[in-house]
């Protein structure tokens, strides 16, 4: 590559490709790029995802309704291959218009409801069945402030620093140390937080912690990026104390078995279609 610095053009235009991993699946146009319509399976909720920190977040919500005894809440989860551009189809683009997973199809109701942002997705199960978010006013809000501030946060650490650390095509100074800083803070936020509570919204585990945890609490427990070391996390140990605890917990270790196709043979389970797909 060039060592000259880069002068951006007047107008940009999408004349070559980015390179990394991910570049393939990057356009500069919403819409579908073919035509498929979405599976379809028996239980009322439709779940369309992959088992990246976004999609876990849902599939550890539903795995937690379904342990409270909630039957309504049985899903039928169908795989999207995002490096294959599934999401791209015309059938998820009707689902998800931002093509990004998850997407959820609620077919209880009429005409089906679809619910799209991970953030949404939580709060719209967590309001239809009554669980993991609090009741009273003060720590309602405090929940949803950590559900938001996640929302906000997350794209710092993950497309963000987690791009320039570990998928960008070159290493760059800049932006790795731009965005180490920033992963450190909010970090440091956590871990100020939950040193004066158990988990996020007080005392009760709710909507924040799952949001939160499949980010944060994997990386200070050294499962994204491969960055553990990097970040010194071992600094957090608040964030440290509450990513175990709910690891620990068996529908957790359910939900991150859904859509998954990598890692360890045990932990993947493609698609979920009825609990004894994750016997």
């Amino acid at each position: 590559m060039s060592n000259a610095p880069y002068v951006p053009p007047k107008v940009w235009h999408d004349e070559t490709t980015s390179g990394g991993e991910f570049a393939k699946i990057n356009r500069p146009a919403a819409g579908p790029t073919h035509d498929r319509t979405l599976p379809v399976g028996k239980h009322p909720l439709q779940l369309y995802s992959l088992a990246t920190p976004n999609g876990v977040k849902v599939t550890i919500l539903l795995e937690e309704l379904l342990a409270l005894g909630q039957t309504d809440a049985e899903y039928d989860a169908w795989l999207i291959r995002i490096g294959d551009g599934d999401q791209f189809s015309s059938g998820f683009v009707e689902v998800n218009p931002n093509s990004k997973i998850p997407a959820l199809l609620d077919r209880s109701v009429e005409p089906a409801q679809r619910v799209f942002e991970s953030g949404s997705i939580l709060l719209y199960l967590a309001e239809k069945f009554g669980k993991f978010l609090p009741t009273a006013t003060a720590q309602r809000t405090e929940a949803l402030n950590w559900l938001f501030w996640q929302m906000g946060a997350a794209p710092y650490l993950g497309g963000g620093f987690g791009h320039f650390y570990a998928y960008a095509p070159e290493k760059l100074e800049y932006p790795i140390n731009r965005f180490t800083m920033e992963a450190k803070r909010q970090l440091d936020v956590l871990d100020r937080r939950l040193a004066e509570s158990r988990y996020l919204a007080g005392d009760e585990y709710s909507i924040a912690d799952i949001a939160v945890w499949p980010w944060y609490g994997q990386l200070v427990r050294g499962n994204l990026y491969s960055a553990a070391e990097f970040l010194a996390v071992h600094q957090y140990t608040h964030v440290q104390r509450w990513a175990e605890e709910i690891a620990s917990r068996p529908a957790v270790q359910r939900g991150q078995r859904v859509n998954r196709t990598w890692g360890d043979e045990d932990s993947q389970v493609a698609e979920r279609h009825s609990s004894e797909d994750l016997d």
